[in-house]
């Protein structure tokens, strides 16, 4: 596997990477979706963890030409669209609804790629009536959603809610399949839909009357209207300015542990649902800097020092306007952690560091990567751990041991002492 080129995945690729591997796509499509690929090369995410292989059998582009070999599990996160029960491969939810009860082989799919309306719930119940089986299947994107609009935590819930309607009031079994899906990249969400078992395939916002589609359009005007009928004009833009561009204290969370700790995974976590409770977000994660902001810098200690105000620098930048930054380096050194709590404060941004306890004998047997067993071979110097000291913070605001405790009541903690601060 060491000999075979690699590629980084970005977050829509890896949303096509682990549809293809469920059985939602031909390896040929996901290979098509990723241009200038070698014909045997390993997939990895940001973190450089090989995830799968794919190899050309022969330079044709047939479904049988190109092979997937799943390497190592993909990366998850916390929130309703990682849930287990419903984030499942297209092939596993595909056999479920086969052989289950009231299957006649007409599964009706319906696709819910915006929260439903009243008159959307309304078509989805009349589409379903006669129906044995219907499956709601729910695009879900790693990467976060454009301001304003609902991510996939939001349409999990509003498709939860539509199932259970359903169910009550047509009798069909109904399962709900969250699908990852960033973009067409090539395919059809129609043919995805297929490969989890949907016969008739809808597009519930496709229902959508204009009357309706006119009325979801303007609701961001409906409060500006309201305020402007309320105050006199130069009242009302006053009124409009500071509910648009009022500044509050921005944030900063800062994440420092030892290579397979779990900070990267909580950091991800607590982004996600800062961002679905409507607060803007940036996550900051080690390896994916190191891959942009710091490309070129090395491991000694200097590299890591710039590596880390380089994090602290824009981390402070995101929460003087107001932002919540949330990074997740390894950090090793006090004198860096503490120049970033400084920029952070000079910045008048709130700083909350988290040290990710998890002990060195944890860390090594998750070891995803193979990097420990690399270091104590000693094919890597300077690794964090073994040939490179990590300073404990005395300074943290939590600390938090993953072998403990769950990602979930890691994000709760967090999230517990923001409001407690806040």
């Amino acid at each position: 596997m060491t000999d075979s080129p690699t590629r980084v995945l970005s977050d829509a690729e890896l949303d096509l990477l682990e549809l293809a591997l469920g059985g939602g796509l031909p390896p040929s499509a996901l290979a098509g979706a990723l241009p200038g690929l070698p014909a045997d090369v390993v997939l990895t995410d940001a973190e450089n963890t090989p995830l799968a292989r794919v190899t050309r059998t022969d330079a044709d582009t047939d479904a049988d030409a190109v092979v997937l070999e799943p390497l190592k599990p993909l990366a998850a996160a916390i929130g309703p669209q990682w849930d287990a029960a419903v984030r499942r491969p297209a092939r596993e939810v595909r056999t479920e609804l086969a052989s289950g009860p009231g299957h006649d082989g007409n599964t009706l799919g319906l696709l819910v790629t915006e929260v439903p309306t009243a008159e959307e719930s309304e078509t989805a119940a009349a589409l379903a009536a006669g129906s044995a089986v219907v499956l709601l299947l729910v695009p879900a994107a790693r990467r976060a959603p454009e301001p304003g609009a609902v991510g996939a935590p939001g349409l999990v819930r509003a498709a939860h809610a539509l199932a259970g309607t359903l169910t009550e009031r047509t009798g069909a079994r109904v399962t709900t399949a969250v699908v990852p899906w960033s973009g067409p990249a090539g395919t059809d969400l129609h043919d995805v839909a297929a490969s989890y078992g949907a016969v008739r395939v809808e597009t519930l916002a496709a229902h959508r009357t204009p009357a309706t589609a006119e009325r979801v359009a303007a609701l961001p005007r409906v409060r500006d209207e309201a305020v402007r009928a309320l105050y006199p004009p130069a009242s009302a833009a006053e009124v409009v300015r500071a509910a648009s561009g009022g500044h509050r204290q921005g944030t900063v969370v800062f994440f420092t542990g030892l290579s397979g700790s779990g900070k990267s995974t909580v950091a991800r976590a607590l982004a996600a649902e800062l961002e679905d409770d409507g607060l803007g977000t940036t996550l900051l994660d080690g390896d994916e800097v190191r891959h942009h902001l710091s490309k070129g810098l090395g491991f000694d200690r200097e590299s890591r020092e710039t590596n880390v105000e380089r994090i602290g620098y824009v981390a402070a930048l995101v929460a003087k306007h107001g932002g919540t930054a949330v990074a997740a380096p390894i950090a090793p050194f006090a004198a860096g952690r503490a120049k970033v709590r400084a920029l952070a404060e000079q910045a008048g941004a709130r700083f909350v560091l988290v040290h990710v306890s998890t002990p060195l004998e944890v860390c090594e047997a998750r070891d995803r990567k193979g990097f420990y067993a690399r270091a104590r071979a000693g094919e890597i110097a300077d690794f964090t751990g073994i040939s490179s000291p990590y300073e404990e913070p005395d300074d943290a605001e939590l600390v938090i041991d993953t072998s403990v405790v769950s990602v979930d009541a890691a994000v709760d903690a967090v999230r517990a002492h923001l409001s407690a601060t806040g």
